[in-house]
């Protein structure tokens, strides 16, 4: 097999890796190639999500997750109106339904405010209606900041730029190995193989395989998690003007069963979390021994299912129980049916757990001499891409200098 030289390789081709290549292109980064083991951009994570263009309510404020939000979310909307990608500043509704909810919202909106949100208000029980009229509960936030997109549009504009610039985009190169070497890296794949200056790994499902290939990141596991939604029956669509959320549980990165309008008007109930036992197990059906094996035999997973085993209990429930999955969303549209759910998608999120059993809600990196891991690049890591791709890229080129 061929062996090509110096060039600064990018591991993944989703949007937060086509972020970075294209922050590296944009300071003159001397060839960029990016490499991805499937056969188009944004075949996983990127084109699985929400399509949410989040406002950085969530996160704890001073957190990296909170900085890059907003930071990315202005770069993204610039972004989209630069390469005329459709999107919408539709607003969403976090909705208490019981009384103990309350303290929770209140610290949603604190932290709403301290993270720089400007149009957050505050709605008591009779004014929700005002802005969902089939939402029930007994107090709630409007964010106006909340957006949606087709983030799969994003990354292809992503990748178009690199290749503009000069860059190299490689589908169906799977990486098999990182072999350091005296000039930088050998990367080697299904591809051939490329001698490379530095190497960035974004690498999402697998990040924490590359990444224990050359010592870092050990104490960290990504375990997949499927996210299992229903879409609303076209007849249905209009109980959701646009996006509506329960209070979160503090205690998971996950934002609970919620409704969520596409920017094609299709509308998403859901997703539930559930443990995938593959790392690209979007069905139930889908078994990976190595991967259900790696997540079997880690001492964290079993930490974090002693802690919270009756929460995975009722998620696996509502996965194999339609009259169950739609209770939960019952709480927020009182109205809604199981003939209502129509047909069924998934996604899977690379959920990274640490040997403690802790779920990991912020970015992490690793360095390496001439290298850098993402090992961790959660919720709202496409809303954040650009400004995480900027970060990344100036540590990448610094690395190499």
């Amino acid at each position: 097999m061929a062996k090509e030289g110096h060039a600064l390789v990018v591991v993944g081709a989703g949007i937060v890796g086509l972020a970075t290549a294209y922050s590296l292109t944009r300071n003159r980064a001397r060839r960029v190639v990016v490499v991805e083991a499937e056969g188009a951009v944004a075949r996983h994570q990127t084109g699985h999500n929400s399509g949410v263009i989040h406002s950085g309510l969530y996160y704890r404020p001073g957190s990296l997750k909170a900085e890059l939000c907003r930071k990315g979310r202005e770069k993204l909307l610039s972004f989209c109106q630069a390469h005329a990608i459709p999107f919408e500043l539709c607003g969403k509704l976090v909705v208490a339904t019981r009384q103990e909810q309350i303290p929770a919202l209140h610290e949603l909106a604190r932290r709403g405010e301290a993270n720089g949100l400007c149009l957050l208000r505050w709605l008591e029980a009779q004014e929700i209606v005002n802005y969902e009229p089939a939402a029930r509960g007994v107090a709630a936030l409007w964010v106006a900041d909340t957006g949606i997109v087709h983030f799969p549009q994003v990354a292809t504009a992503l990748a178009g730029e690199v290749e503009r610039a000069g860059g190299e985009l490689r589908l169906g190169f799977r990486v098999r190995s990182l072999v350091p070497t005296a000039q930088g890296w050998r990367v080697v794949g299904t591809g051939g193989e490329i001698q490379a200056r530095g190497v960035v790994v974004c690498a999402g499902l697998y990040a924490d395989r590359l990444a224990r290939q050359v010592g870092v990141g050990s104490g960290i596991r990504i375990v997949p998690f499927r996210g299992e939604y229903w879409e609303l029956a076209a007849h249905r669509r209009h109980l959701v003007r646009n996006l509506i959320y329960p209070v979160p549980d503090p205690r998971f990165p996950f934002l609970g069963v919620h409704f969520t309008r596409r920017i094609d008007g299709r509308v998403e109930a859901g997703p539930n979390a559930v443990l995938a036992f593959a790392r690209e197990g979007y069905r139930f059906s889908q078994v990976s021994p190595r991967d259900l094996w790696e997540t079997l035999t880690f001492g964290g997973f079993w930490r974090l299912l002693s802690r919270y085993w009756r929460t995975g209990m009722a998620e696996m429930w509502r996965s194999l129980w339609k009259a169950a999955f739609c209770r939960a969303l019952r709480q927020l549209i009182p109205e809604i049916r199981q003939e209502d759910l129509a047909g069924r998608g998934s996604g899977v999120r690379a959920q990274a757990l640490d040997s403690q059993g802790n779920l990991l809600d912020d970015f992490a990196f690793a360095e390496v001499p001439r290298g850098l891991f993402v090992l961790n690049a959660p919720s709202p890591a496409a809303t954040a891409a650009l400004a995480i791709g900027e970060v990344i890229g100036k540590k990448a080129l610094e690395l190499v200098a």
